[in-house]
Formats: C-alpha cells, structure tokens, sequence
C-alpha cells in the first residue's frame, strides 16, 4: 500500500510514500514499548531538553514545513508558518511546566504519608487530522512526550510527507528511536493497533462519525480516549457589541485556514436590533478576502483540502439555499484546476438547513437572526456540537455570564475568536467530543493517577 500527496491546488501528485507494512507491526510495537519504556525513566530536565530541541529546529525549518502543508493540504505559507510557530510554543511551554504539572501531591489521611503520583500510561496512539497537520500532532505529542509516555502518529492519508516530517523533528531533537513513530497506514489498520495490549491509550481529532468508531473500539478494550470532534461554533452578537471589531473577528476566524477548522466561527447569531448592520459589515470583509495560490504570500485562503471536501460543501450551500437562506456572496465553484471554494456568505439561516444543523468545513459563514439575548442563546446551544463560543458585548459582565454560565461549548471567549493556548485547556462537549488537551489538564489525561499510601 503507498499514498500519495496530492496538491489540491492542481491536483497534481507531489509524492508517492510506501506504506508501514502491517508485517511489520509487531515488531514496531515491540519496539516501542522498549523505547518508551526506558524513556520514561529519563528524568524531566531530559525530556524538557529534547522538547526546547524540538522548539528550535520547528523554527529553523518554519519555512520549508509552511511550504510542506501548503502543497499537501492547500494551507497558505503564511498560515503554515505561524502553525509552526504554535507547535514550537506548545514545546517550550511543556519543558518548562511539565514538571510542575506532574509533580507529587501530599494529602492528608490516616497514613503516615499519602499522596498522588502522576506516571506514564505507556504508548498512545494519535489519529490524526489534515487541517491542521503539524499543530494537532505537536499539541498530543508534546505533554504526552514530556510525562514519559510513547507516541504512535496515524495522520491522515494525504499528508504523509507532513507525518514523516514530524517523525524526522523528534529524532533530530533527540528523542531516542522508536519513542514516537508516524505510521502510514490506513483506518482500516487503527482498530488491530487500538485492540493491541501494547497500545495504552488512543486520542483522535477529527471528525464525529470518526469519533464514534474509535471511543467505542476504546470502550471495547477498556482503553481510555481523548476526543476533539467536529464543531458549528456560534458567535452571539449583542446590540452593545462594537460591531466593527465583531466583524474583523467573526471573518477572520470563519476564513483561517481557509474555513477548514473545527474552532472556526460558522454561526453568527446577531440579534434584530444591529442584525442589517452586522450583515453589511460581514459582506464588506468577506468582499476583501483573497482566494489564491496557497504558495503566494497574499493569500488569505486558498484551495481546500481536497475535491470530495469541496463538493460536499457545496452540496451544503445548495441544500441551503434551496430551503430559503439567501447568499450575499460567494457559492459558486470557480472553473480550472484546484480544490477551490470562494468565500461565501449565506443570510436569513433557520433550522432545517444544513448551514444551521451540520458543520460546514470550509470558508462559508451563516448569519442567523435573533430576536434578543435569550433567543440567541437558545440558538447558540441549539447544536449537537458544543467545542467553541463566543459573545461580542460592551458590558463585560454581560459577557462573562453568558460564556461561563449559559453558553453549552467547552470553550467560551468573550470579544474575541476562539483559539486554542498552550496554557489553556482545549476540548468540547456534546459530539464535540469529551477530555481536555493543553495545559495542565491535557498533560494528566494520559497518566496514571496514582494514589501511593504509606503506614
């Protein structure tokens, strides 16, 4: 089996890489097990040592890493480079902190001396998305490295080259051989590896259908899983919000990655009173946004990942339409090569369509009427996805009440886009998924929470 990088801009193949052998497994696993095993015995400023290795050489490399996803997945250079950027902080924030975070915890009870102990489960295996094919490995791999655990990579199939490259950074960064290792293989291949007594624990980002298959494959072998699932993120727009920076926000977050992002704002709620308004603003932005070649610098978003991803998306638009929303821009597929989707605005969206019902993967923004702040809410949580939200608003306080007490996401931002932080937890709820990853709660999601009692 080999697979092939295809540039979506062209849809031309880049490279053709062989496949991992599944002859080979048991004795890559055997492998691993050794590795990690003694890699767990490494004390901390080791592991900290290799990730500050990892830091450096992600930013010496930024370039020709940014121009590896832009030929893979379509993503703009300039975007790739800050993606390196993000993968080279979340090392640097693990090597300083890991430590601390795992650090032995005194608690008082009848024994001489108990306390809670943090230690490695073992390997993990890490199924991987495209959209982001750097930053979604860096941001498992980086605290599960640093507690001493093992990393098995299932990347998607379309970015091998991008799979390989991580691999060759964590070696070069002087992780020992074996510690962690991309497998090019197919999903077929994720269930022998998830039923593997060797494997410990799984973690997937990637779609919910996806999600399903591999929580209950966990569930199956008693193997704890770590999910970050597709999302409909809602930005509720109230009438005291500044709508221009509402608007700067709400765009900027719906076109990243060219709208290829489980955290980007796909549903603007604006209630009545501003809702003409916000939709002019919207239109003037998304008017401005530059579709092009991901490898030209101004590119604001170029093609999509891949053909299928772009019909199915438009396929949504058209359903869309075809119950009642209207298109302010965009919705069309342009001719020529490429996987290329315009941006695209859809107003007067209401349940039944699939822009208000379904994730929309892709540079589409829905604008959904509101009467006033309840009904916002209510559409805002009116999702089976509850990853991220967010609510523009003059009055703080108002903000802080709905994105902590009445918003359903797992991530709530109040006058600013949802973005994932090395220093905070990161994850949803609902089919959004379950577990957390950065911070201090992503590092303890896959160690042993031991309980050690001495009397």
């Amino acid at each position: 089996m080999s697979f092939e990088a295809i540039n979506p801009a062209n849809g031309k193949t880049i490279a053709t890489y062989p496949g991992t052998p599944k002859e080979n497994f048991d004795q890559l696993l055997n492998a691993a097990v050794e590795a990690q095993t003694a890699w767990a015995r490494e004390p901390f400023a080791k592991r900290a040592q290799v990730l500050r290795r990892a830091a450096e050489l992600l930013r010496q490399q930024a370039v020709d890493l940014a121009k590896l996803m832009a030929g893979e997945m379509g993503k703009p250079v300039a975007q790739g480079r800050s993606e390196v950027e993000k993968c080279a902080w979340v090392c640097d924030y693990y090597a300083e902190h890991g430590e601390d975070f795992l650090a032995d915890e005194s608690i008082e009870s009848d024994a001489q001396n108990s306390y809670v102990a943090y230690r490695p489960l073992g390997l993990v295996l890490a199924v991987m998305p495209w959209n982001f094919p750097f930053w979604q490995v860096f941001r498992f791999a980086a605290p599960a490295l640093m507690a001493g655990n093992g990393g098995l990579l299932k990347h998607a199939s379309n970015v091998p080259g991008c799979a390989l490259a991580i691999e060759r950074i964590w070696q070069d960064a002087g992780l020992p051989e074996h510690v962690f290792t991309s497998l090019l293989i197919s999903s077929e291949d994720v269930e022998e590896l998830i039923a593997d007594a060797r494997v410990k624990a799984v973690t997937l980002t990637g779609s919910t259908p996806a999600g399903r298959a591999v929580a209950s494959l966990a569930g199956e072998h008693l193997k704890k899983s770590v999910l970050e699932l597709g999302g409909s993120d809602a930005y509720v727009i109230l009438e005291d919000a500044d709508l221009e920076r509402a608007a700067d926000l709400c765009v900027e977050s719906r076109m990243i990655n060219s709208g290829q992002s489980c955290i980007a704002a796909k549903r603007f709620i604006v209630v009545e009173p501003i809702r003409r308004r916000f939709e002019e603003l919207v239109l003037e932005r998304i008017l401005q946004v530059r579709m092009a070649d991901p490898f030209d610098d101004e590119a604001d978003i170029g093609p999509m990942a891949r053909h299928d991803l772009r019909d199915e998306l438009h396929e949504q638009v058209q359903k869309s339409l075809e119950a009642g929303a209207r298109k302010q821009t965009g919705g069309l597929v342009p001719e020529g090569p490429g996987a290329y989707y315009p941006p695209t605005l859809l107003t007067e969206v209401k349940p039944g369509m699939p822009a208000y019902d379904q994730e929309l993967f892709g540079p589409v923004a829905a604008i959904l009427p509101a009467a006033d702040e309840d009904d916002a809410v209510r559409i805002a949580n009116d999702s089976v996805f509850g990853l991220g939200a967010a609510v523009f608003t003059g009055d703080l306080q108002r903000g802080e009440r709905l994105a902590a007490d009445r918003l359903d996401a797992g991530c709530c931002f109040v006058n600013d886009f949802v973005r994932s932080d090395p220093r905070l937890p990161f994850g949803g709820i609902k089919e959004s998924g379950y577990g957390r990853e950065l911070s201090r709660h992503g590092i303890r999601e896959f160690v042993n929470i031991k309980t050690v009692y001495i009397k």
